[in-house]
């Protein structure tokens, strides 16, 4: 199978995006971690699949390393953990800045951090940065997201140019409207400017519609795989249409 005798690891595994790419990602014969700051989420998709869960606030540097620790070595990374704290920028402060970019960036770096030398040391690995659109092209009431986002897609090419050499390949993916507890969200926490908005993202993609978690998964497998042998610091835009380069 596509993945036999690899481990890949998905953080926020435990819910929409993850969750599916966990499932993706075992049915292709990878062993499975399944790491998520909601406990129960991640066992609940471990037991479905047959695959380890492990407690991760990607956040906090003590709890990455303590699952990293637990995890063992892998062979995929799949850094999906995100949040968004929707508002207009003028109406955020500080420490919202501080939880979206701590959770979407510095997540990110902490958890590459955690398992890239061991990837480097065993000379093969592939990592899979969940981006999104929002960091392409701006998205409204999402500034801090946006901008957090676009970090993550500079550090997947920075990570590629120095993995190279040591056969790791590092790549994103980049997800415009998503049925995703994230996005559906919006509407619950800002009434009709959030359904307003919600249904603006999906009239801006080509296609006018949400794309689906398995949509995203597909995606995030093929980078993963070795038919993405040749396929290193890019970012592939799963976002029907949202935006074409």
């Amino acid at each position: 199978m596509r993945f036999d005798v690899r481990t890949a690891l998905v953080t926020g595994g435990g819910s929409g995006i993850g969750a599916a790419t966990s499932r993706r990602l075992a049915g292709q014969g990878a062993q499975v971690v399944v790491a998520d700051i909601n406990a129960a989420a991640a066992r609940d998709v471990a037991a479905e699949i047959d695959a380890m869960a492990v407690t991760m606030d990607v956040a906090d540097a003590e709890s990455v390393r303590a699952a990293a620790e637990e995890a063992g070595p892998i062979d995929i990374l799949v850094n999906n953990a995100g949040t968004d704290l929707p508002g207009f920028f003028v109406n955020t402060n500080e420490q919202m800045w501080d939880f979206v970019i701590a959770v979407n960036l510095r997540g990110t770096l902490s958890v590459t951090h955690a398992f890239l030398p061991g990837m480097h040391e065993r000379g093969r690995g592939s990592i899979v940065n969940v981006a999104s659109e929002a960091g392409r092209t701006g998205s409204q009431l999402s500034s801090s997201y946006s901008a957090a986002k676009a970090g993550v897609i500079g550090f997947t090419k920075a990570i590629a140019r120095e993995s190279a050499r040591f056969g790791v390949r590092c790549n994103a993916v980049a997800p415009g409207p998503i049925d995703t507890p994230l996005l559906n969200a919006a509407p619950e926490a800002m009434g009709e400017l959030g359904a307003r908005l919600k249904q603006g993202m999906i009239d801006a993609t080509a296609m006018r519609r949400l794309g689906t978690p398995d949509e995203v998964a597909a995606a995030i497998a093929f980078l993963a795989s070795d038919d993405a042998s040749y396929v290193t610091g890019q970012t592939l835009g799963v976002s029907g249409g949202l935006s074409m380069w």
